[in-house]
């Protein structure tokens, strides 16, 4: 069959286009070509990884593995809050950010990420959230001000943790609530320390049941509030599910529960001291007294990351990963999870 019949016979069967991604080895049995995958099933496969192999040893397997995590495809759910909650300087956060949003082209639908050092960062996010859903920025330096800047930006968000942001108040609560109109979740829970200086937050309070009415799931854990700032929330909050109020001791949860049957209430008191009970039961982190640290390296082919011309607008910098140190904390870091196990580049 000659070239224009060929054409003319239509796409190909999907027998012959998997036989195309398939290889043969000496012995005659058949392997899969991995760099034919489809980028949108490579960056499935690879966000199961941790990030440090996403980003050191995965682009050295081969170069089409070196677009995909270049480009978005990784990148729909950025999830570094357990990296970024054991990094020293704000500034590695920050660039951190910026690679990995900068990334993902204005697709990544989660971002999770502790401590953001400023307001510019903040909008940097803003900027970058067209397709954003979920919003987990807990303990960061974020400003009243800015939170009013970029809330009209992310109008898509469904569920906000603003925990222990203790620069912003009931102003950036309402931004949130006036321009996150599907928002269904929030979690704003402080650690004690972050309100030694304040008397209460009711007006906080007031500003979620203004501004929040189709929120099913709260976590108020250690707010200074009381039961009136509690019934006002449910008295405009009516399809709420779930409220958490541990630590909110002059609430009275009895009440609340006499009052809505059906509602959920957990705390407000707690079986143990808040580190032991709160963070063990809420939080993902777990502590490890081994701690390893790495860089990127320098040796890398500039090939890797400048492969494809349509991705270079991502890299506005010029600066790539150079200069830029992350450190992991946790155990289990050996050859077995290095990449070297990898099925070898075609």
């Amino acid at each position: 069959m000659d070239d224009g019949i060929a054409r003319k016979a239509g796409p190909l069967p999907a027998a012959r286009k998997e036989r195309e991604v398939m290889g043969e080895c000496e012995d005659g049995k058949e392997y899969r070509c991995w760099e034919e995958l489809l980028p949108d099933a490579l960056g499935l496969i690879f966000r199961n990884l941790p990030l440090q192999e996403v980003l050191t040893v995965v682009p050295r397997v081969c170069k089409s593995w070196g677009r995909v995590v270049a480009g978005p495809y990784c990148w729909q759910e950025i999830d570094i809050e357990e990296w970024s909650q054991q990094q020293s300087k704000p500034e590695q956060i920050g660039r951190m950010v910026e690679l990995l949003a900068g990334r993902s082209g204005g697709s990544c639908r989660r971002i999770s990420v502790s401590g953001l050092p400023c307001d510019p960062l903040f909008s940097f996010i803003g900027d970058n959230a067209r397709a954003l859903r979920t919003l987990e920025i807990p303990r960061s330096e974020i400003s009243d001000s800015i939170v009013e800047t970029v809330a009209p930006r992310l109008s898509n968000v469904t569920f906000l943790d603003i925990s222990s942001c203790t620069k912003i108040g009931a102003r950036a609560l309402e931004a949130f609530g006036k321009h996150c109109k599907s928002l269904v979740g929030l979690r704003r829970v402080m650690h004690p320390i972050d309100l030694v200086d304040k008397v209460c937050q009711h007006d906080e309070a007031h500003a979620i049941a203004c501004s929040m009415p189709k929120l099913r799931h709260l976590e108020m854990g250690y707010m200074l509030i009381a039961t009136e700032a509690v019934l006002e929330i449910l008295g405009q909050c009516r399809d709420l599910k779930f409220l958490d109020l541990r630590g909110c001791w002059t609430v009275d949860d009895k009440f609340l529960r006499e009052r809505h049957p059906g509602l959920r209430v957990l705390g407000p008191r707690v079986d143990d001291c808040y580190e032991n009970s709160y963070w063990e039961e809420c939080s993902d982190y777990s502590d490890d007294s081994s701690i390893y640290s790495w860089e990127f390296m320098d040796d890398v082919d500039d090939d890797y990351y400048a492969i494809g011309s349509d991705d270079e607008a991502i890299w506005d910098d010029g600066q790539g990963l150079e200069n830029l140190e992350v450190r992991f904390y946790g155990g289990g870091f050996s050859e077995s999870f290095a990449g070297f196990d990898w099925p070898p580049s075609p």
